[in-house]
């Protein structure tokens, strides 16, 4: 029978030496590395999901020794292997390609990255997919058995999704934590941002399909701590008590990322921390710039901040997202942005250069204005590495910057700040689960429903 290998790169990844070193050394950014390491990468267990016989199918969680992932892509002698890597570890990509195109394998190449620029994909792949793979794959795999295989596979962004039930029992083993889909895309259309655009339209998950995965993976861990893999969980049009009731039920953990306009639902709110909500990352983005695109996203601080503080007292932490370098950004601006995430809040805190990711209109714009810098490949879209030229700051002063307002709000005495205000919002949380628990004993079985 065919064989097909499916490959994923992801993780972290940082170029710039400075950076890099200063990152391994502050608790803050460490933890969070650690924990988007621990993630499987849900795009190849929905690929394979999708994988129709007479194919079988494996999945490989690469890291960054490329030798060591053509090795094991070898010792599986596949007929096909499928590779996603995001624009960060495209060129990794592309390099395990051409070995592989040398040993005379075949290969198909997706991913956010590959639909933004398909035609330099195509330069190494035997064959690219452009948009959400599944819905083409069981035809792909058809052609490729008949040897037919297509040099692109395109699917339209408006195409429903088909929700093909991820493989979660071809792990290697138990992961600490687990990645699960509510949706595709996103209503709102950030400037910054690709991944609400380039591959799906904005699709809601029906919930009878995220019962059957949540069941999936409670075969591996009966409580599992769950990331949401969506844009914006929340954003919708869908009644949202009937996804957290199915999540109160799993009894499992959960983050997931939304705006902040969830703070000002109090039915939300109340239901929360009792479906396992831990964390929330609200993306702040900057305070210098208001990107194009937001929407209704769009809304003073202090009234976003009213939101968080409404959200941890419902005992669920805030993850405020900030990205730094937007047009406008001075040293000025830095030292300001440090002062206030000394003193807010956040519960947890994302600090992330601006990126301009290919397909967005923010590489759009920048490239249109000659300020890409052409010596930054790929592989420095790291989110924590310049590749553009800043408008009232040099490329160094920019990057000091960065490393400066990092070395300050992920000091160890921050740190412990944030960790405190954390256990404070578990003390909150423990007390809605306790008295949710007591409404429920108290309450007839044929009377318990959920308010509206």
């Amino acid at each position: 029978m065919p064989h097909v290998t499916l490959v994923a790169l992801t993780g972290f990844r940082v170029r710039e030496p400075e950076m890099l070193e200063l990152g391994m050394s502050l608790p803050g950014l460490t933890g969070r590395a650690d924990a988007v390491s621990q993630l499987p990468a849900l795009g190849i267990l929905t690929l394979a999901g999708a994988t129709v016989s007479p194919w079988t199918v494996s999945c490989l969680h690469a890291g960054n020794d490329l030798k060591a992932t053509l090795d094991k892509v070898c010792q599986e002698d596949p007929d096909l292997v499928g590779i996603s890597a995001l624009t960060a570890s495209i060129e990794d990509a592309y390099q395990l390609c051409d070995r592989l195109w040398q040993l005379g394998i075949r290969t198909v190449l997706g991913g956010l990255h590959v639909s933004a620029c398909p035609d330099e994909a195509l330069s190494h792949a035997d064959c690219i997919v452009i948009g959400r793979g599944e819905t083409v794959w069981p035809r792909l795999l058809d052609d490729a058995s008949r040897g037919q295989l297509q040099r692109r596979y395109t699917v339209s962004r408006e195409a429903t999704p088909e929700w093909p039930m991820p493989r979660f029992d071809l792990l290697a083993h138990t992961p600490q934590r687990f990645t699960l889909q509510t949706q595709t895309g996103c209503p709102l259309a950030c400037g910054f941002c690709a991944a609400s655009r380039l591959l799906s339209s904005f699709h809601e998950k029906p919930a009878a399909c995220v019962r059957r995965e949540l069941a999936e993976i409670q075969k591996l861990a009966p409580r599992p701590l769950i990331e949401l893999a969506d844009d914006n969980t929340f954003a919708g049009n869908r009644d949202p008590h009937e996804l957290l009731e199915i999540l109160e039920q799993s009894g499992a953990r959960w983050f997931t990322e939304c705006d902040w306009r969830i703070g000002e639902r109090p039915d939300v709110l109340a239901r929360l921390a009792r479906a396992g909500c831990q964390q929330i990352l609200i993306g702040i983005e900057s305070l210098v710039f208001r990107y194009p695109g937001m929407g209704q996203k769009r809304a003073e601080l202090d009234r976003m901040l009213d939101a968080v503080r409404a959200i941890q007292s419902a005992g669920v932490a805030v993850n405020g997202c900030f990205i730094l370098g937007a047009d406008g950004e001075s040293d000025s601006s830095l030292d300001a942005l440090t002062e206030f995430l000394l003193d807010s809040p956040f519960a947890e805190i994302q600090v992330t250069l601006q990126t301009p990711f290919p397909g967005t209109v923010l590489h759009h714009q920048l490239q249109r204005e000659g300020r890409l810098l052409p010596d930054r490949g790929w592989s420095s879209y790291s989110l924590f590495d310049v590749t553009f030229v800043p408008d009232r700051m040099t490329v160094t002063e920019l990057e000091a910057g960065f490393r400066r307002v990092l070395s300050q709000v992920f000091s160890a005495s921050a740190h412990q700040r944030r960790t405190a205000i954390r256990r404070q919002i578990t003390r909150t949380a423990h007390t809605c689960r306790r008295d949710r628990r007591l409404q429920t004993a108290n309450t007839p079985a044929d009377q318990i429903c959920f308010s509206k």
